[in-house]
């Protein structure tokens, strides 16, 4: 059965993380995604990581269900091959700083008289005006500006720190994937594209706001009760690992009580009410991490899963294909990929009972398909010998 998104054609130009995991989702629902690569290098992703047999890992995930076309638009031939593949698409999507699509010559005008109904979108890192719209941009610049190196601050030091995971690039990925396939419907309802622009820095400034920007939400009087900046976060150490667990509303907090032998926390006046907990949170949680200090982890998860207490063991990453639940769900498949070799990745997270989502191809060698692309569209074996004579096809 084909994925929800058959049928549609999107053409990919653009590299890293943001662009081709949003452009790999719509892959994964069925798309028929053509990654555009420039010659020699491709992607910088694909030296990333520990190339094997000329496929990284990072690559390898974020790429595949997509065909790889490498052509050169700086050389003669190069965008008018892009031309004639745009004018049988639905979506272009590129994350060039602003101004280098039309000076390159693919900017919205110019795609758009290829295809007048053409998806455009544009990714970012702060947008097309604005004192940092020219700056240089990977993901720690977005964690340090959005907000999200602040929120990890440490709570002795005081110093910011960064996530271990490129979560503004991801975040932004998943916010494109879904303002993409929007784009597409009303595309589809009203017959007409549009331009999408995105920038990194709203996409994470959007992703911190609802609890990470609490305290400014609301201007002027009271602003409520919030959670104190320098509070520990909710990893308690036992006597053999390290376990989480966390309660939030008064039947949890009884629970909890109960499951750490301490029922008397439930008569402290700091802690009666919601509110109360997430304003004495620093007191509350170091009692907690006092109590769970003394036996096993399998013993407090069995005493805290028993009185509804939300809690789990925290995994290391080599653990995480083995744990029974990730096993039920089958997110984590296996495949052998026809130039790396074994691998494993994630399944395509929602799962459509009527219109699957699936892995149909492995991520490409670098123009893998270019031929074959270029064929589609009506060029001779002749045509492509003297592209590739040019250096605009590789």
């Amino acid at each position: 059965m084909p994925g929800p998104l058959a049928g549609f054609r999107i053409v990919d130009a653009t590299q890293m993380i943001s662009g081709p995991m949003a452009t790999m989702v719509l892959g994964d629902q069925g798309a028929d995604v053509i990654k555009v690569e420039p010659p020699d290098t491709g992607d910088l992703t694909r030296a990333l990581g520990g190339a094997q047999r000329g496929m990284a890992p990072i690559f390898a995930t974020t790429n595949r269900n997509k065909r790889s076309l490498v052509l050169d638009l700086k050389r003669e031939g190069g965008v008018e091959a892009l031309l004639r593949l745009v004018a049988t698409a639905d979506l272009f999507v590129q994350n060039f700083r602003p101004g280098t699509a039309e000076r390159l010559g693919i900017g919205e005008s110019h795609l758009r008289s290829a295809r007048p109904d053409l998806v455009y979108v544009s990714i970012s890192g702060f947008g097309e005006r604005g004192p940092y719209a020219n700056k240089r941009v990977y993901d720690p610049v977005i964690q340090a500006l959005s907000g999200l190196a602040d929120i990890q601050r440490d709570p002795e030091s005081g110093r910011p720190r960064m996530f271990r995971l490129i979560v503004p690039d991801k975040v932004t990925a998943l916010t494109a994937a879904q303002a993409m396939t929007a784009a597409l419907l009303a595309r589809e309802r009203t017959g007409r594209g549009q331009h999408v622009r995105l920038a990194m820095l709203d996409a994470l400034v959007a992703f911190m706001w609802p609890e990470g920007m609490a305290r400014l939400t609301f201007t002027g009087g009271d602003v409520g009760v919030s959670r104190p900046e320098s509070v520990r976060d909710l990893v308690f150490e036992t006597s053999d690992g390290w376990i989480t667990a966390g309660a939030v509303s008064d039947g949890e907090w009884r629970g909890l009580t109960r499951a750490l032998g301490h029922p008397e926390w439930q008569d402290d006046r700091r802690f009666r009410t919601p509110a109360g907990r997430v304003k004495h949170a620093d007191a509350r949680l170091e009692l907690t991490a006092d109590a769970l200090s003394g036996r096993s982890s399998a013993h407090w998860l069995g005493r805290l899963e028993a009185e509804g207490v939300p809690c789990a063991p925290i995994l290391a990453r080599s653990e995480i294909p083995d744990d029974p639940q990730v096993r039920a769900n089958g997110i984590v498949v296996e495949s052998v990929h026809p130039h790396a070799g074994p691998m494993r990745e994630p399944r395509p997270a929602a799962r459509f009972d009527a219109t699957p989502a699936s892995l149909r191809r492995p991520a490409p060698m670098l123009g893998e398909h270019s031929d074959e692309l270029l064929a589609e569209l009506g060029y001779s074996a002749n045509e492509i010998g003297a592209l590739r004579e040019r250096g605009a096809l590789g």
